[in-house]
């Protein structure tokens, strides 16, 4: 179950991004509740800083792509690490010197979107070089568990600061965490990582990845999946936050609760994806959505504030599944010198709808009900994972979602 962490590298990583997750879990947590707080509970304004944040993936995430295809992906994670923890610590200063308006949250919402839409693919293609190809699968299925560990404690420890002392801290709190990933990466042994072939610097490289998704038909399927689910499925910063305070008239340490229940269920299912051996298929990754369209909707309509939390933690293992599933389809089927670009257009598939799905959303939690943006985005969701089955069964064929059972 723990083959990757047998690499020093890889230790390392490990043990540095639990530190920084924890603490980005918790900046998560207080910017979205500083931002209710400053707008008096208007779900539009989460939507517009999560549409900030997550925008610039739309016309970054590539890029960073093919920058991962070119140069030296360790030195390149130091420098987009440094730069999201120097907003974390502006952020923090000037939310505890009193002086934070809702348009610097604003702001600095879109400079970290843009470090984050480089970083994305950066990172995750670099989990190969740690590793190696026969133990990707379960370096990815770890690189969730840990996530996904500090998406329980994050949250967690966030709800109470923030009752406690205030966001401010909780940001301040975050941008020390960077140190340990950094620390990681510096005392890395570049030789201990795995050679990967490097594109050479040429003209038309971005087109060529749009290129090469294209002429593959299990991609373009899957691909589209991830799109419309993340969109409008996957937004539980915002349905989470705007149920809590308007739905059931709580507070911060509600939408703590609400989020590391959420993170129980997708630890779970990392840990079941790192324990699985071979390589996860198609048919795991459009089961898995079928499954997180239908558990979304039913957390949507529970009529009380535990039942929502006792749904939430099988939707959050199948969530877990369906971008698993993805991720290692998209990571080991592609050619290592395509493979940044590859996962760029990934994290543009899976981060680039946000920018229109949290507005929209947080529109219709303030115009119909706290309700609506759990309820639309698992019926939404599920259509699409019911319109990929049909796609995989037409045109790929029916035989082509059976051998990529895993």
């Amino acid at each position: 179950m723990f083959d990757a962490l047998h690499g020093r590298n890889y230790r390392l990583w490990a043990s540095g991004q639990i530190v920084s997750q924890i603490g980005t879990w918790m900046q998560r947590v207080a910017q979205d509740w500083l931002v209710l707080t400053l707008s008096g509970g208007n779900g539009l304004a989460v939507g517009i800083v999560m549409a900030l944040q997550f925008g610039p993936t739309l016309f970054l995430s590539v890029w960073g792509g093919v920058l991962a295809d070119r140069y030296d992906k360790r030195k390149l994670l130091m420098g987009t690490q440094a730069a999201a923890a120097m907003f974390g610590l502006i952020l923090g200063l000037l939310d505890v010197g009193n002086i934070v308006e809702l348009w610097h949250v604003y702001v600095i919402a879109l400079l970290l979107g843009c470090s984050t839409a480089i970083d994305s693919p950066i990172r995750q293609s670099f989990t190969i070089e740690m590793v190696g190809k026969e133990k990707l699968s379960n370096a990815i299925g770890l690189n969730s568990m840990t996530f996904n560990t500090a998406r329980i404690i994050g949250p967690a420890i966030a709800g109470v600061l923030i009752t406690v002392v205030g966001t401010g801290w909780v940001f301040l709190i975050n941008a020390v965490s960077f140190a340990a990933v950094l620390g990681a990466l510096a005392a890395m042994r570049s030789s201990e990582l795995f050679t990967v072939e490097r594109a050479e610097r040429a003209k038309g490289q971005v087109r060529a990845g749009f290129r090469y998704v294209w002429s593959r038909g299990d991609l373009r399927v899957l691909l589209a999946t991830v799109f419309v689910v993340s969109t409008f499925g996957i937004n539980f910063p915002l349905s989470l936050s705007v149920l809590a305070r308007n739905g059931f008239d709580k507070g911060a340490d509600a939408y703590g609760l609400l989020t590391t229940v959420l993170a129980v269920g997708t630890l779970l299912g990392a840990t079941l994806a790192a324990r699985r051996r071979g390589p996860a298929g198609m048919k795991l990754f459009v089961y898995s959505a079928v499954a997180f369209g239908l558990l979304e909707t039913v957390a949507g309509l529970m009529p009380s504030f535990v039942g929502v939390a006792l749904v939430l933690i099988p939707t959050g293992a199948v969530q877990l599944t369906v971008t698993m599933a993805a991720m290692n389809i998209v990571q080991a089927s592609v050619p290592s010198d395509m493979r940044g670009r590859v996962m760029g257009i990934y994290m543009l598939c899976f981060l680039g709808g946000t920018p229109i799905g949290s507005p929209l959303l947080g529109k219709l939690a303030d115009v119909v009900d706290p309700r609506a943006p759990l309820v639309i985005g698992g019926v939404v969701s599920l259509i699409a994972a019911l319109c990929a089955y049909a796609a995989c069964r037409r045109y790929l064929g029916a035989q082509a979602v059976l051998a990529r059972s895993g």
